[in-house]
């Protein structure tokens, strides 16, 4: 279960907020019970990349068997 300040796992891309599945981030709020979830994408020097409220079926929780992997987010 995904509890607040979670670590999560984007599981579909949403090019709108130039994410990709596969992407880290952290579960900032949960509503109804796990059904959805705000969640906020880091760049890897700590600054908010995006906040995107998805559906559970969006996210998982992290492995202890993963590790990150560092991309661009889009060309500045």
């Amino acid at each position: 279960m995904i509890k607040e300040h979670d670590r999560i796992v984007l599981t579909t891309d949403l090019p709108d907020n130039h994410l990709d599945s596969g992407d880290v981030g952290t579960a900032d709020h949960i509503y109804a019970g796990g059904a959805a979830y705000e969640v906020e994408f880091f760049t890897l020097d700590g600054h908010t990349a995006a906040v995107v409220t998805m559906d559970a079926a969006h996210v998982r929780p992290v492995s202890r068997a993963e590790i990150l992997h560092a991309c661009p987010l889009f060309a500045l």
